[in-house]
């Protein structure tokens, strides 16, 4: 396990400047004070001093889920039977075509329009358009499940954003790539998270690519454009992980309003909201109850 050691400086004789983290791996058997030092600082001099040891690892783990609604899996079996609107419909549809769909949330919120994908579907021309069109973030959005197998910690130990947007640290992929930035490099770093046998060695950390974790339950535990993004691939019959960058506007500020729709019709991409899926969700967990009462 990493572990790191903290050297604070407590008296006058203490006369090496540093003081910072440093860290080393342990190797079985356990370094004694003497030794870490010599390894980590050998011109450290003879002076007063505290150390502590602690695990880096320790402060960027994920809570354990908290399941507050069922994943947008246990709604497929209803599609078969129930009313679908036709913004959803057309929005699957898209998604299963490997065509984008504009998602807008709500206006008291991050009032934002996203052009989101199925991870699977992506191709270097899509992405390519997501980094010309949007703010060049492109961020991958990933079940609970799948973070936790390929082991990515959160960006930050403490989430202070104002709707708690679950970033991972950024990747790329281990093989494959050069800088990592072109639409290409960003594609097989996607790819390489997604895959099916997926392993943490697979990519390396940091990158260009932000993983985003969606909460357990979807767009029913949380309003936001990651869980929308998995929750209409998941319904679309996809993998359940998608691709989604913002819109933005040529100088620079966020595409809202009339400009989203222009863009959506230029672009022949079906436009759905946030309330709009949650709406659809509840209505299958209402379909899914009741037909467990019969």
């Amino acid at each position: 396990m990493a572990a790191a050691v903290l050297l604070v400086a407590s008296g006058a004789r203490m006369r090496c400047p540093l003081v910072a983290w440093q860290p080393f791996a342990a190797r079985g058997t356990r370094l004694s004070v003497c030794n870490a030092l010599k390894r980590f600082s050998p011109t450290l001099l003879r002076g007063a001093f505290h150390m502590s040891v602690v695990s880096t690892s320790a402060a960027f783990v994920w809570p354990a889920p908290s399941v507050v609604a069922e994943d947008a899996s246990a709604d497929l079996p209803l599609l078969a039977t129930e009313p679908i609107p036709p913004r959803i419909a057309a929005a699957l549809d898209a998604l299963r075509a490997g065509r984008a769909v504009v998602l807008q949330d709500d206006h008291d919120r991050e009032n934002e329009a996203d052009l989101i994908m199925s991870a699977e579907r992506m191709s270097v021309e899509m992405m390519a358009l997501f980094i010309r069109e949007c703010s060049g973030i492109v961020c991958l959005c990933l079940t609970d499940d799948r973070v936790r197998t390929l082991e990515l910690p959160p960006m930050t130990a403490h989430n202070e954003s104002r709707n708690t947007t679950a970033f991972t640290v950024s990747i790329e992929a281990r093989e494959g790539v050069s800088t990592g930035v072109s639409a290409a490099d960003r594609l097989t770093t996607i790819r390489a998270a997604i895959a099916d046998d997926a392993k943490p060695a697979d990519i390396v950390r940091p990158g260009h690519v932000y993983p985003l974790r969606a909460m357990p339950g979807g767009v029913l535990a949380r309003r936001g454009h990651t869980e929308g993004t998995v929750d209409l691939v998941t319904l679309a019959g996809l993998k359940p992980a998608g691709v989604l960058c913002e819109l933005m506007n040529a100088d620079g500020t966020m595409m809202r309003g009339v400009d989203v729709e222009r863009f959506a019709a230029r672009h022949d991409m079906p436009m759905l909201t946030i309330a709009e899926l949650v709406e659809f969700r509840r209505a299958m967990a209402f379909a899914r109850e009741a037909c467990c009462e019969v």
